[in-house]
């Protein structure tokens, strides 16, 4: 009769130390998470990010708790996380500006290598409008005044390389006309002299921007996605009006930092997906403005790659710079 021999005490502690991983994640999560927002209070990142969060957080069974960290753009916000420890209690909740900003500035950190794309929360489409006053009904009509007079034709934006800027640039593009940008401190302001005539046109996000189209306060010629919206039916998309594959959304999603355990991305992923899926939840995200997804990992990296070769693209060819 053959004894196997005893394992020795180093074999043990291999045994012990490998077994190790799949037990101390076991109990994820087991504390209040965080969800940083490299945002403002208020504005439509931060509005979404809660929405979504109070869901998440009776899914996971702690708290998830916004923690707004505004600054360079998102570069702030989200060099926190880069930099955070990997354990699935810290999470970004960023926007389009994620894949706009390689191409603006030097990173503290590689979009591409230390984040985990997680799920692609909502998208937000744009709307092209003017004052009620303004002598353009149509796409067509403000395209051929810019064609006439290169350069005369003006558009605000909400500062240089935002997505309002960014939209206007790619219609120049795509059309084949030379505006003019006057850039502002916001979408407030923007929206402000649009509404008064000051500036000719304005892509603002419908969050924003729609109300003020229903009012009466701006005429809306087009819409930037490739689906008209619900609130405005009659409203055709820039595509249908003659800019093929026009489309413009901005977005928000959720990452996680590099080196987070893979059972705990997938379960953290699940959650969003189950809240993303809740009725209410879509509700309320479609009332502020936003149209509900809370795709896969493998969908929003997907999305994510596509993005950021588009707009990367579009700043180096247009010569985008920050102010």
């Amino acid at each position: 009769m053959t004894h196997s021999n005893p394992l020795s005490r180093r074999q043990l502690l291999a045994l012990s130390t490998c077994a190790l991983p799949s037990l101390s994640w076991a109990a994820w999560p087991d504390r209040t998470l965080r969800l940083v927002v490299p945002y403002a209070a208020g504005g439509g990142a931060d509005n979404a990010a809660r929405i979504v969060a109070q869901r998440l957080g009776e899914l996971l069974g702690q708290a998830v708790v916004i923690d707004n960290k505004p600054g360079a753009g998102g570069v702030i916000g989200a060099d926190t996380v880069a930099k955070s420890i990997p354990n699935g209690y810290t999470a970004l909740f960023d926007a389009s500006a994620y894949v706009v900003n390689p191409a603006l500035r030097k990173l503290p950190y590689e979009p591409g290598k230390d984040f985990i794309p997680v799920s692609l929360i909502v998208t937000a489409p744009q709307i092209l409008v003017v004052s009620p006053q303004s002598p353009y009904k149509t796409l067509g009509e403000l395209l051929a005044a810019a064609r006439k007079a290169p350069d005369k034709i003006s558009y605000a934006s909400a500062g240089a390389a935002t997505a309002s800027h960014l939209a206007a640039e790619l219609l120049a593009d795509e059309a084949k006309v030379d505006l003019l940008h006057v850039p502002y401190k916001g979408g407030a302001p923007a929206l402000t002299d649009v509404m008064t005539g000051s500036v000719d046109m304005y892509f603002g996000n419908a969050a924003s921007t729609l109300q003020h189209v229903t009012s009466g306060k701006l005429r809306a010629l087009g819409v930037s996605s490739r689906q008209r919206l619900k609130g405005l039916p009659h409203v055709p998309t820039l595509s249908e009006s003659g800019i093929p594959n026009y489309e413009v959304l901005e977005w928000n999603g959720l990452f996680l930092p590099k080196g987070t355990p893979a059972d705990v991305v997938q379960r953290f992923a699940k959650e969003v997906q189950t809240a993303m899926a809740d009725t209410r939840i879509r509700e309320r995200l479609s009332l502020a403005g936003v149209i509900p997804v809370g795709d896969s990992p493998v969908e929003f990296s997907k999305f994510i790659e596509t993005e950021s070769r588009r707009w990367q693209s579009l700043v180096k060819a247009r010569g985008i710079k920050l102010d």
